[in-house]
């Protein structure tokens, strides 16, 4: 097994080589901002969703409009609006009067990475229209259904204030996202720098593409063969049970969860750090791993009971405990 380890550790350095040109191109625009950019490269590499919430100004569209520019796909930004429609989103059927026939128009979510600005200020209708793209890969409009091209990444922003017209994300599709963000402020060497660079009208250097479509893919394939110890499953396992059954743990919070984490956390947890673990050149996770992303795995999933909001705990707080509390192998 250690000389299989060594090898896909040979495979994952050569195959991980792009993750550094992807820093740079971002790093042209985009000051700091490093746990931003690396779980975005997570949720390109593992394939799973993302949500971003943080206060207006932290470069959340910036960031991954800048991304998108550095890959050879497809980008759409979608500006949600309270008026927004499922067709406005999806695509819609149009008739001609010379054929009297319908035809498809398809809609702007035909592409490959979509940005859902401000995701929490449209309707439900065209929220459940982002379902069956999120997490079937297609679309169905009138009887015809259409696969969307792959890789299909949907990274969505929202905002944390300003909560007056806005449709809260139903709990089925904010776990559809694989990770839930928190954006934070810059430090005062960095804000420094964002003034050095950005208070001025010229226009910011040009991003180009340095990763195809066909990158990603072989990256994937990688990531799919970076080895996972039976213990660090069972650690993931674990975790997630954790989160259902404290007491099972001897963990002091059950008063606190309404709701634990689902088997798509599971899923989550494993194929994230595996991803964790290609961008930082190993073949191999490791309990470091699993921690380092867990939170933006679990703060989504775990529901916390009124009780644990009478007593100002948040979910990440519950998570954290259960990080602290669970046996580590």
């Amino acid at each position: 097994m250690a000389t299989d380890i060594n090898e896909i550790n040979e495979l994952v350095k050569r195959e991980s080589s792009f993750v550094e040109k992807i820093y740079g191109e971002i790093g042209k625009v985009i000051v700091g901002q490093n746990y931003l950019i690396e779980r975005l490269l997570i949720g390109l590499l593992a394939d799973g969703h993302i949500l971003l919430e943080g206060v207006p100004g932290l470069a959340k569209t910036l960031s991954v409009s800048t991304l998108a520019k550095a890959l050879s796909t497809k980008f759409q930004r979608l500006q949600f609006t309270p008026d927004l429609l499922p067709a406005d989103l999806i695509g819609t059927l149009v008739y001609n009067p010379r054929s009297t026939e319908f035809t498809v128009k398809k809609g702007p979510i035909f592409a490959n990475i979509i940005l859902a600005d401000e995701i929490n200020r449209a309707p439900a209708k065209v929220q459940s229209a982002l379902l069956e793209a999120m997490q079937e890969r297609q679309v169905t409009i009138g009887d015809s259904t259409f696969k969307l091209d792959r890789p299909f990444l949907v990274l969505a922003t929202q905002n944390p204030i300003e909560q007056e017209g806005t449709y809260p994300l139903p709990e089925a599709q904010v776990d559809r996202f694989m990770l839930k963000l928190h954006i934070t402020y810059p430090n005062k060497q960095e804000e420094k720098e964002i003034l050095n660079r950005m208070a001025s009208t010229a226009p910011a250097l040009d991003v180009k593409p340095v990763v195809t479509a066909d990158d990603i893919f072989q990256a994937r394939n990688v990531v799919n063969q970076i080895y996972i110890d039976d213990k660090i499953k069972d650690y993931i396992i674990d975790l997630v049970f954790a989160t259902r059954e404290p007491h099972a743990y001897n963990i002091d919070v059950s008063d606190y969860i309404a709701f634990g984490a689902s088997p798509r956390a599971t899923i989550a947890l494993t194929m994230a750090s595996k991803a964790y673990a290609f961008i930082h050149g190993r073949g191999y996770v490791t309990p470091q791993d699993v921690k380092s992303i867990g939170m933006d795995i679990l703060r989504h999933r775990v529901i916390i009971t009124y009780e644990a909001e009478a007593e100002e705990m948040s979910s990440e707080d519950v998570i954290r405990k259960i990080f602290d509390e669970v046996e580590v192998p």
